[in-house]
């Protein structure tokens, strides 16, 4: 039996995230999701005279595919995908997991070459400039693990945090836009962390429910080498298979020359994919009032309310600070007073304490205004 509530969230991705017009193409990729919500958006985007296109992705297949794959396969591989990517205007990215630690021996040297003729040219390059996309995850029973939840209990918040009214959002959010265009100097102060940076002359993109579900962040990018100080994440990261803990940088000039955490072997080698993988592509600040804690998952993660996430790697074209590589790492620092408070500067006023904005034009963005 299908879901009714499937049906209400393919409607918000397709008349709200992707704007889908008709005649226009979507590319539907679903990894380990083959029935439920894939079936309720081939049909929404047929309501709305659109063109649905679908990949099934299996990740367990991937990880054969990358474990034991060449740079001949991967660069057929890209050709194809990125083939079909330039025949869409819009992408929905369906994650579901089986197994969320499905690539986490994977060798690095074969993830890394993965990612550098297959992820980043068709997805980074391509799709992230070229084409109207929405990313979400399905809730599974493994996800629902990581949550510390029962599945009923994760399925519940999945669609409250997935359908609550972005539109609403999306205007408590213009204040912070403006604050974050005219500022210079920011500082994030908690325990572990004292880091200042310039934000002077980068955009300011506001996400509401049009890049990701769940979605309730304001992101821009540092000036590149105005980074100075260190920063500890407080949250737990699974990227690329590999769950990482107690992170700490340190920068001097923009650039990580000091980095701890575990397991520290994958650490170093992440941050030595390549040039830009030691400098910041992305600072943002996150809210949404229904994601409260972590679940080491990146999507909901990078939103909990009180958050904030500096990213290592690539910055997007839309905030754009130049700086390019293969990874585009969301690391997590909660500044909620359970989780050790903190504050955020900017300029000399601050903004934010202990995880709650401070300043009455950006009080609206606070969980009880939201929800």
């Amino acid at each position: 039996m299908r879901d009714p509530r499937n049906a209400r969230l393919a409607d918000v991705i397709v008349r709200h995230s992707t704007q889908l017009k008709a005649g226009e193409a979507v590319l539907i990729e679903a990894f380990d999701v083959a029935d439920g919500l894939v079936l309720d958006l081939v049909e929404a985007v047929q309501r709305a005279e659109g063109v649905p296109i679908v990949a099934l992705r299996d990740n367990a297949v991937n990880r054969a595919l990358i474990a034991g794959g060449g740079e001949a396969q991967f660069r057929l591989q890209s050709e194809i995908e990125l083939f079909q990517m330039q025949k869409v205007q819009a992408y929905v990215g369906l994650r579901g997991a089986g197994n969320s630690s499905e690539l986490s021996d994977v060798p690095s040297d074969r993830m890394g070459m993965y990612s550098r003729l297959v992820a980043r040219p068709v997805q980074l390059d391509y799709r992230v400039n070229h084409t109207r996309w929405v990313v979400l995850r399905y809730p599974t029973p493994s996800m629902a693990q990581m949550a510390n939840m029962s599945t009923e209990q994760f399925e519940d918040l999945f669609y409250r945090v997935c359908t609550l009214d972005y539109a609403r959002m999306g205007e408590a959010m213009r204040p912070l836009v403006a604050r974050m265009e005219r500022t210079d100097r920011v500082r994030i102060l908690s325990p572990g962390t004292d880091l200042r940076f310039s934000i002077r002359g980068i955009g300011v993109v506001p996400c509401e429910g049009r890049r990701n579900l769940p979605d309730g962040e304001c992101f821009t990018a540092p000036v590149r080498d105005s980074i100075e100080g260190t920063i500890s994440y407080n949250t737990p990261s699974l990227y690329l298979g590999t769950t990482f803990e107690n992170i700490s940088f340190t920068f001097e000039r923009g650039r990580i020359v000091r980095a701890s955490g575990s397991p520290q072997d994958r650490l170093d080698a992440m941050l030595n994919t390549d040039e830009g993988a030691r400098s910041i592509g992305e600072f943002s600040l996150g809210f949404n009032p229904y994601i409260t804690t972590p679940m080491k998952d990146t999507l909901f993660d990078e939103k909990i309310a009180g958050s904030l996430h500096l990213t290592p790697g690539q910055a997007y074209t839309t905030a754009d600070n130049g700086n390019r590589s293969q990874v585009h790492w969301d690391l997590v620092l909660i500044q909620r007073p359970e989780f050790g408070g903190g504050e955020i500067w900017f300029d000399d006023q601050r903004i934010r304490k202990d995880g709650r904005f401070v300043t009455p034009d950006l009080e609206g963005l606070n969980p009880e205004n939201l929800m």
